[in-house]
Formats: C-alpha cells, structure tokens, sequence
C-alpha cells in the first residue's frame, strides 16, 4: 500500500442517496415470514446498526511513531542539488519516519468528499484501524515533521467534522426510514394476502352507558389488529395501542373512586374489587358476539377474548412481595400466546409502605426471565414494560404495572 489523497474519490450525497436505496432493497429482500413474524422492534434495531453510518474518530491520545530508520533517497528530482545525470536515481542517505494515527469509525469515509473542501485534501497511507503518515528526510529536522503531521492531522479532522454534520442528519432520520419502509412492505404483504382487514378490526363501543367514575368515558370503538406469524399465513387478533391505553385510563379512574370512598371497599378481597373493574369496562365496551367485552377466569382475571385467544389480561393483586409479583407475570405470560398482546398487573397496597412497594416493583419487574425492555414509568406508579413468550422471543408482550394505595377505612 502507499500514500493517497483523501476525501476524494466519492461525494457524500452520493453515499447517502446509496445508503437509502440499499436501506429499501434490504427491506425488500427479508423473506416474508421473517418481516411478519419477527418483533418489529428487534428488527427496526438490527437494520439501523447495520445501516448507521460511523464518521471515522481521531484517536489523538494513541498517535505515535510506527516506524523510524535510515533509509536511501532519491534526489534525482531535486534542482537545487549539483547533478549532471538526472537520467538516472541518485541517492543519499535519508531517514524514513512513519506516524501511526489509529482511529475507529468506517474507514470508507477517509476516501469520501464532504460538502466543504479544499483543493488540496491531506494524504496519507489507509491501514486497518490507522492512518500512516510518512516523511522521508535527507535532514531530519523533528520540530519540522512535528509541525508537517499536526497540520495533516488537522486538516484530517476538519473533513472528518464536516462529514458529521451530513451523516448525522441521516442518522437522525435512519430509524423513522427503516420504520416506515418496514410497515410499508409489511402492509403489501397483508393486502397481497386478502387480508388488508388485519390492519384494523372493529370491536364496538357501548352507546349512553352512564360513567360512574370523575372522569368521562369518551365512547370509541376499540379495533383489533392482525399480525401474521412465520409459518402458515394466518392473522392473529391483538388490542390496539390506543385502546389498550384507554382501558388502562378506565382502571384508574376505578381506584380513583376506591380513594374518594374508602368505606365502601375496605373490606373487599382481590375478585370482589375485579368485578367492579369488569362493570366500568363493560360500561365503556361492547362485545361482538355477547353482551360483554370482559370476561374473568379463573379468580382475578379481567379478560378479551378473540377468535378462542386472549388479547388482553389483567389482574388484580393486594401486594404480597416480589416473588408473588414474579408468580402474577409468569401466569400472565402463560395465558397469552398470541404476538402483540396487551397485559396489566393491577397492584393493591394497603399495609405496605407505598413508596417502598413502588422501588421494589421498579427493582423486581426488570428480573423476571421473560423481561425484553423497559418502556419507562407513565407516572409515578403506572410501569410500562415489554415481555416476551418463554417459548418464542419474536412474541411480544406490552405489561403495564399499576400499583394504587387503597386506604382502609377509618372505624369511626
């Protein structure tokens, strides 16, 4: 290898428009069944490191001298030294210096033109992980090299700025790109399939259903979304963000009521204070096929069932510790088994101390064997997470816990 020009043998537009259209083939060339039936956000992650672009960084605390030796020069070219053959190398002794500039970052970028330049781009040797600069002397002076590979260095790193400010813009916009390419792609998929309805099936709201709680119900008609699977095509049902996000509302506004009328709760164990819950939401929410939206199983289950599967669960529990907290998320991930679906852990506090129960729920939830990430706390009780099947880490689970300080009531 020997010495180049840098930054100038591509332009930056030109790459960036390249990164776009390769971001679109890529899209295009996942097989079906793997874009429909990977975790959206798991792949969205994987596309954006393999497409972020990474400006070269100057590692300037690691500079230092590679090589250092006597070496012949050639003077042949030199008109101020007395030669009467030129037709011919002639050489004298010289020392050979080469400074090793490591640095990390896609070395592609040492060799692309940034929007800003000069006429005269620094040269120098590109190795694996380092830039080589070398000087050949026939007098070596150190303070005259020293001054000649500072100022290459420094031309180096104001190339370098001015491809991050081109770079970051595309990387800013990478996510929002792979996002929408991705959804794009999976809703050909779905059409091509006859089954554009999976975007959106209606489940239908109650009409005039009074609210009993201080907030108002705005009557919506919540929608079931489809998501295929690997394998055989075939739609599975799941709660729409923003439905879910209003049953979740509707759960508070219950406890709410509890803390304005602690009297009338006081004495209520886990499945009395659940069919309250299953009143104000089948108040809210009408079924398609019966009367009612919620169902119960077992105990303290609050359900929606869709063709035959669980969409959404919750339960109701009095805090008992981290290991019931743990016990209540292995049922819930046992009873849903299908992508997308929603869950909610209903905590009740009565003789704890409150704001202990909070850190230890905050400390407890991120331990448990299905827990993929933490979606950030809405308020200071109300955790958002995302779980995933035991058995297929493609299926995931939206699990907000909501712990509620229940009073017990005063005997007067």
């Amino acid at each position: 290898m020997s010495e180049e020009l840098l930054f100038n043998t591509y332009d930056i537009y030109g790459v960036v428009q390249g990164r776009t259209e390769s971001i679109k083939k890529r899209v295009n060339s996942i097989p079906p069944n793997t874009l429909l039936g990977a975790s959206e956000h798991d792949l969205i992650q994987v596309l954006v490191e393999e497409f972020r672009l990474n400006v070269p960084v100057i590692k300037e605390d690691e500079i230092h001298v590679a090589d250092s030796g006597e070496v012949s020069v050639d003077v042949s070219g030199d008109s101020m030294r007395m030669i009467y053959d030129r037709s011919e190398p002639f050489y004298v002794p010289g020392n050979k210096t080469v400074i090793a500039v490591p640095f990390e970052g896609q070395v592609e970028f040492f060799r692309v033109q940034p929007r800003s330049f000069s006429l005269s781009p620094p040269r120098a040797e590109i190795d694996k992980g380092e830039l080589l600069l070398t000087y050949v002397r026939t007098n070596p002076n150190a303070e005259e090299i020293k001054r000649s590979y500072q100022g290459t260095i420094n031309s180096i790193k104001e190339y370098l700025r001015s491809l991050s400010e081109s770079v970051a813009q595309f990387n800013d916009q990478l996510q929002s790109l792979i996002t929408a390419q991705l959804k794009a792609r999976k809703e050909r998929l779905l059409a091509d399939a006859g089954m554009t309805a999976a975007l959106g099936l209606p489940m239908k709201k109650r009409e005039g259903a009074p609210a009993t709680y201080s907030v108002p119900v705005t009557r919506r008609v919540p929608k079931i979304e489809q998501i295929k699977v690997a394998g055989a095509f075939k739609p599975e049902p799941a709660l729409s963000a923003q439905d879910y996000q209003e049953i979740l509302r509707i759960m508070k506004n219950m406890v709410h009521v509890m803390e304005l009328s602690p009297h009338a709760f006081s004495a209520m164990g886990e499945e009395d204070l659940r069919s309250h819950f299953l009143v104000q939401l089948n108040g809210a929410f009408q079924g398609q096929a019966t009367g009612e939206t919620f169902n119960f199983q077992g105990k303290t289950d609050i359900l929606i069932r869709v063709d035959g599967k669980n969409i959404f669960i919750a339960e109701c529990k009095f805090w008992k510790g981290e290991k019931s907290l743990i016990d209540t998320i292995d049922q819930l991930l046992s009873y849903l088994s299908w992508r997308d679906t929603k869950a909610a852990v209903i905590v009740f506090n009565r003789n704890a101390d409150f704001s202990a129960v909070l850190a230890k729920i905050a400390e407890t939830a991120p331990k448990h064997s299905g827990f993929k990430r933490d979606l950030g706390k809405e308020d200071e009780s109300t955790f958002r997470y995302v779980f995933v099947q035991p058995n297929d880490s493609n299926r995931e689970i939206a699990l907000t816990v909501m712990a509620f300080d229940i009073p017990t009531a005063s005997v007067s």
